[in-house]
């Protein structure tokens, strides 16, 4: 996948363009993405036109906390067959009227044949613009506009908002379904306080990135990738109550049947299910017990197929 942020390069082909903010890339976000890939059988390559989650704003003065980051974003959208994305942050465009971001995004930097958009995408100064201004904007360039009308699970709509509600609320397994993967993190593995190796539970640290959606405190069912290997594994979000010295929350997984330095490296865990919430215990003795716990009630659900 070519990467056309902060370049001059222009696609040489004709592209289909699948546009949208794709903080999640959910499964009503993979619908837009498969219509642009659908221009494939017709020599046009497929291109995606999004914005650095991070940076957006118009969506309340706190703006939007990611799904997904970057990397992950990216990588989700090469294994889904995008050939080009253009990903800049929300303030070199967000000043653009409709038709200059017509002109200048799609005609201009994308080459675009196609402009392919979900019902509630947004475009142009203020968010003046939708998909019906798309297809008369687009007409007079020759770029056909496309319409994906929103994708229903359970007799409600897909959405970002619905799936960031239910990771905060730690009802994960409703998010993986609504997101079509598992919700997961891809970060380093930091330094910690290494008090889980003096109880018989050694850890991995992850610090969450700025603006990215911070599960509910407590323990879930993970699976952490390493170096293209997987483990079942255990995972604390939270601020370690017990122990004290967190202020932001962290992710601190505990890798079943693994052992060995994994610092400096960058882990990819997993949610699969909520086990309990966060709690403060009255020493490292009971920690200890609880986690033990914890475990036989992972290996109970991974039992029963989660």
């Amino acid at each position: 996948m070519i990467d056309l942020t902060g370049t001059t390069l222009v696609p040489k082909e004709k592209t289909a363009a699948a546009l949208g903010l794709f903080d999640g890339l959910h499964i009503g976000h993979r619908e837009v993405v498969k219509r642009a890939l659908a221009f494939s059988d017709s020599g046009i390559s497929p291109a995606v036109f999004t914005f650095e989650t991070h940076t957006v704003t118009s969506k309340g003065d706190g703006g939007v906390d990611a799904i997904l980051s970057r990397e992950l974003k990216f990588e989700f959208l090469e294994k889904l067959g995008a050939r080009y994305v253009y990903s800049p942050d929300f303030s070199e465009v967000k000043n653009l009227s409709p038709k200059e971001f017509v002109q200048k995004v799609l005609r201009e930097k994308l080459n675009a044949a196609a402009a392919i958009c979900g019902s509630d995408f947004r475009f142009g100064f203020g968010g003046t613009a939708g998909a019906h201004e798309l297809k008369k904007l687009c007409e007079p360039f020759g770029i056909e506009a496309i319409e994906v009308p929103p994708v229903k699970l359970g007799g409600e709509i897909v959405s970002s908002t619905r799936i960031r509600a239910y990771i905060r609320d730690g009802e994960i397994e409703k998010a993986n379904k609504l997101l079509g993967y598992e919700f997961q993190l891809l970060l380093p593995v930091v330094h910690g306080n290494e008090l889980g190796r003096t109880i018989n539970f050694p850890t991995i640290n992850q610090r969450f990135s700025e603006k990215q959606v911070i599960p509910r405190f407590g323990v879930y069912l993970s699976r952490t990738e390493i170096e293209g290997k997987t483990w079942d594994s255990i995972t604390n979000i939270g601020i370690k109550p017990t122990v004290g010295g967190e202020v932001f929350p962290l992710a601190e997984t505990h890798i079943i049947g693994f052992s060995g330095d994994l610092y400096g490296k960058t882990a990819r865990v997993s949610l699969r299910a909520f086990i309990r919430p966060e709690m403060k215990f009255s020493g490292l003795e009971s920690l200890s017990a609880q986690i033990a716990s914890d475990i036989n009630k992972a290996n109970e659900l991974m039992r029963k197929g989660k």
